[in-house]
């Protein structure tokens, strides 16, 4: 018999069906015996009856084997229906049961809670739960609307290149690789100079893709490796530009939500945001006269904010606009990188920003350097070897447009969309500096 997908079983009472999936739970009353199965699509209640052919298999059949279950769909009686569960006013009666796949004993059940080190070392098994299966349906639907949104402005998507050689931007902070031929090759860092040199092919560019990063932090933002979403669009007027276009698109990503996650976004105690037609914005120092003014904290002289600070904005934001995000902008040239743009109206600021959202930073941007010799004199400044990157110089030589564009982080956007605690939550197989997979040290020596 043809597989029916549990979603679908609502529009087949009264007929003979087969579904296949896992088992999420076994109960047993009296000579009965009771399943919960779940799909890709759905859960729906199972119940084997005294008598049924299917008992003696049903018998050995315990939580995560993969059955094919074969049944007849009944509604079920008025006073056990579930009006709030999926498939909660029917219930399959198993005439057979094939069991496709065992499961060992498992190492504890499903649905228990767990310490975020236990849920991470049984990876492979707890992102099964439906906790996790909600996160990362909502990251799925984000990158979809992202990718959806610039199509839709004229983007066109390129894959950058993970291997990459000299470390252009001079962080310092990089893996490397050992490459072909005695040479040494990094992992990308970000896909900052590849967009760029995009800009003079297609304008309009965005790319998807990990990027990795060598720092030993061990906190509850911070991964090794992520997912950046970068954009790079030509002939903007200024940083001004990349920000519309960023409202823009949280506005279509938090709508394309509402649409298709609502159920996960209950589940996870968690709201939408709404995004306001125009996002609160601020020069970095007006943002630290702001906190001084309101906190008596004097933060006046520092080059960047702390994540306090961060906080302490998102709050003011959604407190004063109903917003849950505001960009701050003019970060000093001394903080952004070479190629940022340095604001001939502020000398010694850029034309950057950062967006902020629930408290934490989840995007940079800003407007680049376009102009050959000015991106070299930017390099200079910071002590790097314009001739680290000359395969990369090469663009601007014949040409490239005003540009500008941001980098954000995927997991931390989830992160931060869903309430979750920690961002390793939000990713996959997240690779920090305890663990690749699992645990790099052990217990007595991991940082916690």
């Amino acid at each position: 018999m043809e597989r029916t997908y549990i979603k679908d079983l609502g529009g087949k009472v009264g007929e003979s069906v087969t579904i296949k999936g896992w088992i999420s739970v076994r109960r047993d009353q009296g000579k009965m015996a009771f399943f919960d199965f779940r799909d890709m699509s759905g859960t729906v209640q199972g119940v084997v009856l005294p008598g049924s052919e299917a008992m003696e298999i049903a018998k050995d059949v315990r939580t995560e084997f993969v059955v094919a279950v074969t049944g007849l769909v009944n509604k079920r009686p008025e006073k056990n229906i579930k009006a709030d569960v999926q498939n909660g006013d029917i219930e399959l009666e198993i005439q057979t049961i094939e069991i496709l796949s065992e499961s060992q004993d498992l190492p504890f059940e499903l649905e228990t809670e767990l310490n975020i080190d236990t849920y991470l070392d049984y990876l492979p098994y707890t992102l099964r739960k439906e906790r996790s299966r909600a996160i990362f349906k909502v990251q799925a639907e984000i990158i979809k609307a992202y990718r959806a949104f610039l199509n839709s402005q004229g983007f066109t998507e390129f894959q950058a290149p993970k291997l990459i050689g000299d470390d252009a931007e001079g962080s310092g902070e990089v893996f490397e690789v050992k490459y072909l031929y005695d040479k040494t090759a990094h992992l990308a860092t970000s896909p900052q100079l590849y967009k760029q040199i995009m800009v003079g092919v297609f304008e309009r560019v965005f790319t998807t893709g990990n990027v990795f990063r060598a720092e030993k932090h061990s906190t509850t933002r911070h991964l090794n490796e992520y997912t950046s979403i970068d954009i790079e669009m030509g002939f903007i007027k200024d940083h001004t530009d990349v920000m519309t276009m960023e409202t823009k698109l949280m506005q279509f990503i938090t709508d394309h939500l509402q649409k298709t996650c609502t159920k996960e976004f209950t589940f996870m105690d968690s709201e939408i945001p709404v995004v306001p037609e125009t996002i609160p914005y601020m020069k970095l120092r007006e943002a630290q006269e702001l906190i001084f003014k309101e906190t008596k904290k004097d933060k006046r002289e520092e080059p960047d904010l702390e994540p306090e600070d961060e906080r302490w904005l998102c709050e003011w934001a959604k407190r004063e606009h109903d917003s849950d995000f505001v960009f701050v902008t003019h970060y000093p040239v001394s903080k952004r990188p070479f190629y940022t743009f340095e604001d001939e109206n502020d000398l010694g600021f850029t034309k950057s920003f950062d967006l902020l959202f629930r408290g934490v930073e989840i995007t940079t941007g800003g407007q680049r350097r376009h102009n050959y010799e000015n991106l070299i004199a930017g390099a200079k400044m910071k002590g790097l070897n314009p001739d680290n990157f000359s395969y990369y110089l090469q663009a601007f030589k014949y040409g490239i447009p005003p540009h500008g564009g941001w980098g954000m982080g995927l997991e931390r956007l989830t992160a931060k969309f869903l309430g979750l605690a920690n961002v390793k939550e939000a990713a996959l197989f997240p690779r920090d500096i305890n663990r690749i997979d699992t645990l790099l040290s052990s217990n007595d020596n991991k940082i916690s």
